[in-house]
């Protein structure tokens, strides 16, 4: 119930409370509701997307000049840290350097070793057996004439043998181009090669000439076989030798290269451990720590490069030595005696087709013979073939007896009883005994030969891990290097 003095005020407020909120207050309370309303559900104005391309900032090309400035730098190399940066780069560099080159005299001295064993050597010995097919052709000719008419099909075969091995040899080499021949295309191998294959053919023709005369029972054939038989010793058994004492020296200097130190991989590496040894009695000096794990092992991984390099250095020296002493230079004297054996031979031979009474093939003969004493009986205490060689040297000894029976034969004129003595298979006659003195001479150079290429075998088998392993050593020593030195170059910070 509402008095009456207050009617009018009563009726004032409820108008106001019957107004719309947006009368009331200036629209205070719609502009509150409008603010608190969620913002998915404002009505915000339209903007333009902008572009803001932001501009990196320019170098400071004073403060880097700065940095770089001679003073700085010449500061920093006085410094402590500047000096243990200057070590330790000159360490790591040492470090693979050393590495390095001795993995590359390794390699090379392997590839020459294989050069060695592939090829310089079977060349040597495929002149050798030139020299020798031929020397053995030249007495089985002789051997033959001698028989008279048909001569018999083993000896006619053991100069066909011959001839045809000697001429395989001469395509052999013809084929084969030395770095020598490479490097000098007019060289001495190809003249002598190119010599011997010009005159091959004369001698064969000179030997059928004189077997179809001796057939016919011509005198002529004598003079013809005695032709063939002079170019034969003065001619191509002189080429032949030459070749083959070139190709010998080729494989001596092989081995004597190789038994040299490779200094240039020994120095360095002593280089580098006398560096690292100095640079950690510095730094124990300086910093009071007497080990340094990083130089340490650095140190190690170079001196067991060092002890491996003149470990494998020392055993494949040995064994090129051993490769020479028992294989080169016995080889070389079975050689040089089986060769001395077929002119011997050559000359027996020569003396009765031409019934030679001067004496000349009888000094040849002699002097040969003398020779071969000399070359079997001075052979080397420690080489292989020793038996083989004993019974070389028996044969010669009843081969020299058969000579003066058919010396003594012939003496008498005796012609078919002295060409009894020289061609006869009995144990007590000439040819007998040079064929048991080849043989044995053959068997012992074979050995020989062996007891060569196995040696160099061994010396390329101990270097088969030296040098990817002293690379690697190198590699890790600088590696060390730098994590050893780093934990002193953090205390500087």
């Amino acid at each position: 119930m509402v008095e009456p003095g207050n009617r009018n005020a009563s009726t004032e407020v409820a108008a106001v409370r019957t107004r719309p909120s947006s009368q009331v207050n200036g629209g205070k309370e719609a502009t509150e509701s409008a603010s608190t309303r969620p913002v998915s559900q404002r009505r915000l104005p339209l903007r333009r997307p902008s572009v803001i391309l932001e501009r990196p900032p320019a170098p400071d090309v004073a403060a880097l000049r700065a940095q770089f400035h001679p003073a700085r730098l010449r500061g920093f190399a006085q410094s402590s840290p500047g000096r243990l940066v200057a070590a330790g780069l000159v360490l790591m560099v040492l470090c693979v350097t050393a590495g390095a080159v001795t993995s590359t005299t390794v390699a090379e001295r392997q590839q020459a070793l294989g050069t060695l064993l592939d090829d310089t050597e079977p060349d040597a010995h495929s002149a050798n057996h030139l020299y020798t097919s031929l020397s053995i052709a030249d007495a089985a000719a002789g051997t033959a004439f001698i028989a008279g008419g048909l001569e018999p099909k083993a000896v006619r075969d053991r100069y066909t043998q011959a001839i045809g091995e000697a001429a395989a040899e001469l395509v052999t080499q013809a084929g084969h181009i030395s770095d020598e021949e490479a490097a000098d295309p007019s060289g001495t191998d190809r003249r002598l090669r190119t010599g011997i294959a010009t005159g091959l053919p004369v001698y064969t023709g000179l030997i059928e000439t004189a077997r179809v005369n001796n057939r016919n029972g011509f005198p002529v054939g004598a003079a013809y076989l005695s032709e063939a038989s002079h170019q034969m010793q003065t001619t191509l058994l002189p080429m032949a030798e030459e070749l083959e004492d070139h190709r010998f020296d080729a494989v001596t200097a092989a081995q004597y290269r190789h038994v040299q130190p490779p200094w240039t991989a020994i120095v360095l590496l002593i280089v580098a451990l006398a560096a690292l040894i100095w640079v950690q009695v510095e730094l124990a000096r300086r910093s009071r720590r007497f080990f340094n794990m990083g130089l340490l092992l650095g140190t190690g991984a170079l001196a067991l490069t060092l002890l491996w390099t003149v470990a494998a250095g020392s055993v494949s020296a040995v064994a090129m030595i051993r490769c020479r002493d028992e294989g080169a230079v016995p080889s070389a004297r079975l050689a040089e005696s089986r060769i001395l054996v077929q002119q011997a031979r050559s000359a027996e031979m020569v003396k009765l087709v031409r019934r030679d009474a001067t004496g000349d093939y009888d000094r040849t003969f002699d002097t040969n013979t003398a020779r071969l004493i000399e070359l079997l009986d001075g052979y080397p205490q420690n080489a292989p073939a020793r038996d083989e060689v004993a019974r070389a040297r028996a044969a010669l000894t009843r081969w020299q007896s058969a000579h003066q029976r058919m010396n003594d034969t012939l003496a008498r004129g005796d012609f078919l009883g002295a060409a009894a003595v020289a061609t006869g298979l009995n144990a007590a006659d000439s040819a007998a005994q040079v064929d048991a003195l080849d043989r044995a001479l053959d068997e012992a150079g074979a050995t020989t030969r062996q007891t060569l290429r196995a040696k160099v075998s061994q010396a390329i088998d101990v270097l088969s891990f030296l040098s990817p392993g002293a690379f690697v050593l190198g590699i890790a020593a600088a590696v060390w290097v730098g994590l050893g030195l780093w934990p002193r170059l953090r205390e500087y910070r």
